[in-house]
């Protein structure tokens, strides 16, 4: 079964290919002629890694799987959520967004946190849902170089470290990005058997 990744990230392929192996190849938006970008006008994750998966799925008639993620911050009633990327507006800079998130913060206690990571399949009309989680805490300022978005101020419960202290090959063990890609390649193992 050839499946189709909703993402022009050729590193993101090539990263997600070397996990699902050989017996499922993967194509990017690029490869199969999708030169538009995807909407993502939902407000969950699962809508906008749905969005994207039906998009491509009906308009390229291939299956396809997309995934969309979030940091939800307890005390901030789950925002920034589905917005993370764009917390501090639509110019989708990190660091701005830290600065927002830390700001809205300042007043509370309560710093406890998660990433959430949604994959959606769709190969047939019923989309596949499969979902990762990390809970940790939200420091009072950055820590580390590695990593993106909120890596550097978000430390995984269990850990000393931020995310953005961590070698990439330590965050894909404990990941929410990991843990769902690894109850996806377990659901295309089922189907292959």
């Amino acid at each position: 079964m050839t499946l189709c990744f909703a993402t022009n990230n050729l590193h993101k392929i090539s990263e997600v290919q070397a996990l699902v192996g050989s017996g499922f190849p993967l194509m990017g938006l690029q490869d199969i002629g999708c030169l538009e970008e995807l909407a993502e006008e939902q407000n969950t994750l699962e809508g906008n890694a749905w969005q994207k998966a039906s998009y491509v799925f009906e308009h390229y008639h291939v299956s396809c799987f997309a995934d969309d993620t979030g940091l939800e911050v307890k005390a901030l009633g789950g925002a920034p959520g589905v917005f993370s990327a764009r917390y501090a507006g639509p110019q989708r800079s990190a660091d701005d967004n830290i600065r927002v998130l830390l700001n809205n913060l300042e007043n509370h206690s309560d710093r406890s946190a998660q990433f959430r990571t949604v994959i959606c399949l769709m190969q047939d009309s019923q989309p596949h849902y499969f979902e990762g989680v990390l809970s940790g805490t939200i420091i009072h300022e950055k820590r580390g170089t590695n990593g993106f978005g909120y890596d550097p101020v978000f430390v995984p419960n269990g850990q000393s470290r931020t995310l953005a202290e961590m070698t990439l090959a330590e965050k894909n063990t404990i990941s929410h990005r990991a843990q769902a890609m690894q109850k996806f390649i377990m659901y295309l193992h089922q189907l292959k058997s």
